[in-house]
This record gives structure tokens, C-alpha cells and sequence, in this order.
């Protein structure tokens, strides 16, 4: 899903439709006779180590006096709860004062929350405990952000997607408007990993780069989300083979006593979700989506029609106090077709069909996670598939009825196994977590493509090769607390190895060690560090790649781990309970970051496009370096409001051929998000999102070779003039969305409708021209004085159109 301008009018014109069919909706909603309907919270509080329950504790609504106790075997029970958005706060002697992540009280069903609290380590007499929403953790006491599932959902542009929410924390720049690349602290989408309840899933978004991580759609269905934890440094041990972030994701468990259905129509998809009980001890949760996006782009006339589908499944059960079973399962599939019938196309339309593929994708991730509980500790098994398979082909053209027009045809599949053991104790003042992995994966590339050689000549490439990987992993980490729980310290280690060759199959060479530290300097002052080494395996796009004679040429050319050490220092200050600002300053250095040989660039900066990234000849020769320094103000309840404002200054840059450091694609310098949402009598929620990046550096045409008659049909557009990689500088990019919410509750069932405007003042943001070898007419200019060259031209391009959704959700 390209960069496209689209007809304003059509678009407003067919949303204008669905809006007045919604405004009928609200209307007669509004004028039914809704009587005050109450909600049901239930739960159980346990010890996060032991999963003992704990009686007697005292649970509140968070901001509230409305509370109750928890009996002997720590359940608990809150009736006639206001619906809305709400968080628990429990407190008991001997244990940490824990404020929970919110969640959504509705009519249509009882609300299950579970609620762990940590053991204290210290004198209770001697330490003041408060109790605050913002969580800091002893292995990453900085570089952490919590979502919530209110800040999701209700998120201003980010039309209920993970990766659209998550950019607008501090250090996340967003690419173009219509992709979810995570660009986090100037490192590449590639760098990124993700995890849904413990398990790894390889993609997280629909039409994912393969080899990277971005698309345009998320995959995730937030509508069983319970929290979103985002690492941008700082990683923990039991995590790794990532360089920038991480997301973990965690899913609620299924209503326990009652089936429930959910449906959301959106104005790009339709979800339906379903949760319940399966037996006395086990729970579901299962959801469906597809897109109907082929029938919008089609209406108004873009020349590519995508589809997308989606599932996600979670099961849990208990089988008693000290075990629990939970299977997890997520995947999508994926089309997208050119739109070959539309009437009298436009100079953007032809030239946009005259290189896009169509492309087919599919994917999947299934796991189980095991859990035994000791008297000191626990234990997690967890075991999982998960597996991509990505095809594409294009025609010159699009003449599919001769063979010689072919110029690409790839089929690629990714396959992993994986298995991961850890044990998380408390042995008196410390807390160990340690463990070990391991993982085979397999992959497949058959790849027909024309390709322009380094001596300018069109040659067919064709070949296909098969790899086979075994890697394993050791990691720990002890974490204690001194000085009155003022001091934290966090110690911990990770490595890991890969048969592929022998630069990878000594662990010695990829030792990860990592320390982080949190001193409280004040109640509501702390200085907090970290400093750490990590490394990520090349992509198996790079891994497996063959030459024309079947060697594996990146093995033979010593490619191994890529390495970034990170050093990161930061301030937090928090004025109140609900009030949080933060300063980071970051350094990242790159080593054996893969170079490749035909364009003498690292590949850090070419992983944002759609398709496939690495799939080429490379060495370990690239370094790079990515700093800056990182604002947060956060408040929970400011005149009440829920604001977060960040900036970030960023440097990113990767050296040339000639080792001199030169601008990465991710070079944006300044990255500006202000987030503000409120909550309104009669369950109205307004709110407002601005964001600013800074211009991204580019790369002129080269326009000789592209004019070359054999290399233009043999991709279709112009290549990239890589002796000025980089050189030019596109102006910064802003936009203001705006998401207007209004709920609905009734008798056992709930709705919402929401109005998302995206990019409300309609900002131009200026993207690289494209280049044509069409003229206005959309007939080939061939060069009057060489037949074996084109005339070329530019069309101007841009990105950003006000682009308004319309969602309805219906829950009962």
C-alpha cells in the first residue's frame, strides 16, 4: 500500500454516506428511553510469586472511596459500578501498594480482575508507600512505557492500532502517514520485537516488509488487550535478539461465568469477538476481522485493491493453585491485487501500475505457555510455532499472457520452533531470573527477478535456496533492593549462538551484559541508569541468500550478529500520584551492522518499503551511531485532562565505503507528540493528538541509469543515485487528529460510536517525486536521438489527506 493521493471529494462523499447512516443511529439511540445501568467488577488477589491468595486485602476504586476486602480465599467483589473506563488499588501489610492498569466497565458483562502484589523487601515503619499508576520496574527502571487499554482505544488517529499509539511515545518517530514502521530512537523497523502474552510473534502488522517489521495495518485486535508494556532501551535479559524495542502485549482472560460477543465496524474492517467459558476452570477468548478496503480503494478509484484477515485466539485454564495452561494463537492473511479497471487513470495511477506487484501473505504464531508456582517462585515453560509465507509477481505491463514480460516472481516461507524455560525466585533480599532457549528455524526462497548488475547490464536472476538454523540461548538477572528500597540494582546477562557459521556459533562472542540502577533521591525525585550490550541476528531474507551459482555469498563474507551497545541516563520527577516528567539522554553504537555490496550503503536505512529487506549480497562492515535526549510530561488528571507531551532530539547516522558517518533513512532530529483525551458528563470522550517530525534525509535519482531502456522495464520505476545517499533533505511533516467518542448503556449490552478524523487541516507532507517514463498521456517517451533510452520526468509527490473513520462497537 503505496504513497497515493486519492479524490478528496469521492472519499468525503462515500464517508459522508456511512455518516449520516451513524448519525440515524445515535439519534434514535439517544432518544430511547436508557434507563442507569450498573456494572460488576470480580477478582481474585494472589502473590505474584507464589499465586497464593491473600485474604483480607483492601481494594478501592482508583481516585475514589468506594472500596471492599477480599474473603479468605482472595476473592473479591464490587456491584453497581458507574461504567467507564476504572482502575483498582489494593494495599496489605507485609506488600507493595499496587494501582492496576484500567480497564472497561460495561452492562454487558462482569469484569474479572486479577490483582498480584509483590512482597515488601523493608521495615514497613521505614518507608512511606504511595501509590501511583506510573510503574517502575527494577530491571528497566527507565526506557518503560505503559499503555493502557483506554489509551488505545480511545487514542486520537490511532484507529484502535498498537503501532499508531505506541508512535506517539518519546523516541518513536512514524514514517509516511499510512505505515506503522517503529522507528525508535533512530534505529531501523528491523530492530524492533514483539511479544502477546509471552509469545514471540514475528509480525505485527498486516502487508508486513518481510525481514522487518512494518505495514500499514496492525494485526493485533485490541479488543482483548489489557495493557501494552514499550521498551525503547533497557531490555531485560529473559528478551532478546532485538536493538531498539520491544512490546509486550497482554491479553485479558475470558469471562468466567458467561458467554459475551463483541462486534466493531469500522470504516475499513469488521471484528467480531467472542469470550467465555469453556469448562469449570478454562476460559476463551476468540476474535475474527476482515477488511473490506478492496471495496473503499476501488469506489474511489486507487489502483491497487488490498484485503485483510485476521484472527486471535486465547485459552486459559487453572488446574489449580500452583499450574495453570494458557494457548495463544494469532495470524492473518493478506491480498493485494492491482486495480487494472479503472477508467482513464491519472499520470500517479498509471505510474503506480506500472511497478506495484500484486502480492499475497500469510502468517501465523501459536504457543503455549505453562506456569507452576513454588513457595519462593515460578516457573515458565513455553513452547511455539510461528511461521510467514510471502509471494509476490509483476508483469511488464501488467501482460501476464507473455512469459517474457515477467520480471518478478518470489515465494519466500519463515518458519520457527521455539522453546523457552525460566525461573523467577525470591531468595531474601533478591530476585533471580534465569534461564535458557532454543529454536529451529527454516527457510525458503525461490526468487525469479530482472536485476541491473554494478556494470549497468539487465541480467535475469533466478535462484533458490533452502536454510536450516539451530539457535540457543542462556540468560539471568538479580535484581536487589538496598538502602531502604532508595537503591535498586539490576544485573543481568544473556547469550546466544547460532549454528549458521562459525562467526555465530561461539556464545563467547555474543555476551550480553546489562546493568540498571534507580536511586530515589527525594520522595519525588529519582535518578535512574542503564547500560547494556545486544545483538540481533541479520534477517534469514540475508541469512539465506544465494548467488547465481547457489553459495550462500553473506556466510562465506563472515556475516554475523549485528552489536549495539547502548548507555542511557535519565531524571524523573513526579509532582503527584497521577503526574509524571521524565529527561533521557541516549547513546546507541552499531558494529557488524550488514553493508551492502551492489549500493555501498548499510542496510539500516533500507528497511521501510514494502516487499522484502536484506534479500541481497552483504558484508559485517557498517557502523553506526543513533543519540539524543528525550522529554516526557505525563498526567493522568490535568484540569481533567489525560496529557502526554514528549520531544526528542535524534541523531542517527551509519557510515559510507569510506567510513565516514553520513545520515541514516531515520535522521528526523526532532519528534514533537502532544496527546490530550477527557472524559464529558452523559460518557462523551473528546480527543486531540498533534505530532511533528523532523524531514527525513533521501537519495536522488540516478538518472543515467535510469533512463536506460532495459533497466526502466525491468523494475518499472528509477533507481536510487547511492553515491549521494542521503544528500537531500525532505521539509518536516505535522498533523493534527482529532476522535470525538460517545457510549452507550443498556440492559446487558453496550455501544459506542466514534468519529476519527485524521490529519485534520489536511497537511501536504512533501515526499521524493516520482519518476515516469510516461508522458501526461501516458504513452512511453523514447529518446528521439538513442532508442535504448527513455525520456524521463517528475511528478510531484505528496502524502496526507484528511482522512475521517467512523466506527460503531456493540458489545453484549
Amino acid at each position: 500500500m503505496p504513497s497515493v493521493k486519492y479524490n478528496l471529494n469521492q472519499l468525503a462523499k462515500t464517508f459522508s454516506k456511512v455518516s449520516l447512516t451513524f448519525a440515524y443511529i445515535a439519534i434514535f439511540i439517544s432518544g430511547s428511553s436508557a434507563f442507569a445501568q450498573k456494572g460488576v467488577i470480580k477478582g481474585r488477589v494472589f502473590d505474584v510469586y507464589t499465586n497464593e491468595p491473600l485474604p483480607f486485602t483492601n481494594i478501592i476504586i482508583y481516585g475514589t472511596a468506594i472500596g471492599t476486602v477480599s474473603d479468605p480465599e482472595g476473592n473479591f467483589v464490587f456491584e453497581s459500578v458507574e461504567p467507564g473506563f476504572i482502575r483498582l488499588q489494593a494495599s496489605m501489610i507485609g506488600y507493595a501498594v499496587f494501582v492496576g492498569e484500567d480497564f472497561q466497565v460495561t452492562t454487558a458483562k462482569t469484569v474479572t480482575v486479577d490483582i498480584p502484589l509483590k512482597p515488601l523487601s523493608v521495615n514497613l515503619e521505614k518507608v512511606e508507600i504511595k501509590a501511583s499508576p506510573f510503574e517502575k520496574r527494577a530491571e528497566s527502571p527507565l526506557s518503560m512505557r505503559k499503555l493502557d487499554i483506554s489509551e488505545i482505544e480511545k487514542n486520537p488517529g490511532g484507529n484502535r492500532d498498537i503501532s499508531k499509539v505506541i508512535q506517539a511515545l518519546p523516541g518513536v518517530a512514524s514514517s509516511v502517514a499510512f505505515r506503522n514502521d517503529l522507528i525508535v530512537r533512530g534505529g531501523g523497523p528491523s530492530e524492533n520485537r514483539f511479544f502477546l502474552d509471552d509469545i514471540e510473534i514475528p509480525n505485527l502488522n498486516h502487508f508486513a516488509t518481510q525481514g522487518a517489521s512494518g505495514g500499514p495495518v496492525g494485526i493485533v485486535n485490541v479488543d482483548f488487550i489489557r495493557e501494552v508494556d514499550f521498551y525503547s532501551g533497557a531490555f531485560p535479559a529473559n528478551r532478546g535478539n532485538a536493538l531498539s524495542s520491544m512490546v509486550e502485549m497482554r491479553q485479558m482472560d475470558g469471562n468466567p461465568d458467561k458467554i459475551g460477543f463483541r462486534a466493531t465496524i469500522g470504516a475499513s474492517d469488521l471484528a467480531l469477538a467472542m469470550e467465555g467459558p469453556l469448562t469449570q476452570k478454562g476460559s476463551f477468548v476468540f476474535s475474527l476481522r476482515r477488511s473490506y478496503l478492496q471495496l473503499l480503494f476501488g469506489a474511489i478509484g486507487l489502483p491497487f485493491l488490498p484485503t485483510y484477515n485476521d484472527y486471535q485466539l486465547k485459552y486459559k485454564i487453572r488446574f489449580n493453585r500452583h499450574n495453570e495452561l494458557s494457548i495463544i494463537s494469532i495470524g492473518a492473511l493478506d491480498q493485494s491485487v492491482l486495480n487494472l479497471n479503472i477508467k482513464n487513470p491519472d499520470e500517479e495511477q498509471r505510474y503506480l501500475l506500472g511497478y506495484l506487484p500484486e502480492t499475497s501473505q500469510w502468517n501465523y504464531a501459536v504457543g503455549a505457555v505453562y506456569k507452576h508456582f513454588r513457595s519462593n517462585g515460578y516457573d515458565t515453560w513455553v513452547i511455539s510455532r510461528n511461521m510467514l509465507r510471502n509471494s509476490s509477481d509483476k508483469y511488464r505491463d501488467n501482460d501476464e499472457s507473455v512469459d517474457s514480460k515477467k520480471t518478478l516472481d518470489y515465494s519466500s516461507d519463515e518458519i520457527e520452533n521455539k522453546f523457552r524455560f525460566e525461573r523467577t525466585i525470591l531468595h531474601g533480599p533478591y530476585r533471580f531470573n534465569f534461564g535458557l532457549g532454543s529454536e529451529y528455524a527454516r527457510y525458503y526462497n525461490k526468487t525469479f527477478q530482472k536485476i541491473v548488475t554494478d556494470s549497468d547490464q539487465v541480467l535475469d536472476f533466478n535462484y533458490e535456496t533452502t536454510l536450516e538454523i539451530f539457535k540457543g540461548s542462556l540468560f539471568g538477572q538479580a535484581t536487589r533492593m538496598l538502602l531502604e528500597d532508595r537503591l535498586t540494582l539490576s544485573l543481568g546477562a544473556r547469550i546466544d549462538a547460532s549454528d549458521y557459521s562459525r562467526e555465530m556459533n561461539n556464545p563467547l562472542k555474543q555476551i550480553s551484559p546489562r546493568l540498571s540502577t534507580s536511586y530515589s533521591l527525594t520522595e519525588k525525585w529519582s535518578a535512574n541508569f542503564n547500560i547494556g550490550r545486544f545483538y540481533q541476528l541479520p534477517s534469514y531474507t540475508t541469512l539465506g541468500y544465494r548467488n547465481q551459482e547457489g553459495q550462500l555469498v553473506n556466510r562465506d563474507n563472515g556475516i554475523t550478529y549485528i552489536q549495539a551497545n547502548h548507555i542511557v541516563a535519565g531524571i524523573e520527577y513526579r509532582p503527584n500520584e497521577k503526574s509524571q516528567i521524565t529527561v533521557e539522554g541516549f547513546y546507541k553504537m552499531y558494529n557488524k551492522y550488514p553493508f551492502s555490496i551492489s549500493d555501498s550503503v548499510s542496510l539500516a536505512s533500507k528497511s521501510i518499503d514494502f516487499g522484502v529487506y536484506g534479500d541481497e549480497e552483504v558484508i559485517p562492515g557498517s557502523e553506526g551511531r543513533a543519540y539524543g535526549v528525550e522529554f516526557l510530561a505525563r498526567s493522568r488528571d490535568l484540569k481533567g485532562f489525560n496529557i502526554i507531551f514528549c520531544y526528542t532530539l535524534v541523531r542517527s547516522e551509519f557510515t559510507d565505503k569510506n567510513k565516514v558517518y553520513i545520515p541514516s533513512a531515520w535522521d528526523n532530529k526532532h519528534i514533537i507528540n502532544l496527546t490530550a483525551t477527557r472524559q464529558f458528563n452523559r460518557n462523551w470522550n473528546l480527543g486531540l493528538k498533534w505530532r511533528f517530525v523532523g524531514g527525513a534525509p533521501y537519495t536522488p535519482y540516478d538518472l543515467t541509469l535510469s533512463s536506460q531502456r532495459e533497466a526502466w522495464d525491468a523494475r518499472g520505476r528509477g533507481y536510487l543515485d547511492y553515491s549521494k545517499f542521503n544528500t537531500l533533505r525532505l521539509n518536516s511533516f505535522h498533523q493534527l487528529d482529532v476522535r470525538v467518542d460517545k457510549q452507550y448503556f443498556f440492559n446487558k449490552w453496550s455501544l459506542r460510536i466514534y468519529l476519527d478524523i485524521q490529519n485534520l487541516y489536511n497537511f501536504k507532507s512533501e515526499q521524493p517525486d516520482y519518476l515516469t517514463n510516461l508522458s501526461v498521456d501516458g504513452l512511453p517517451m523514447p529518446d528521439p536521438n538513442n532508442p535504448d533510452k527513455y525520456l524521463l520526468r517528475s511528478i510531484p509527490n505528496t502524502a496526507g489527506q484528511t482522512l475521517p473513520t467512523i466506527g460503531l462497537i456493540v458489545e453484549l
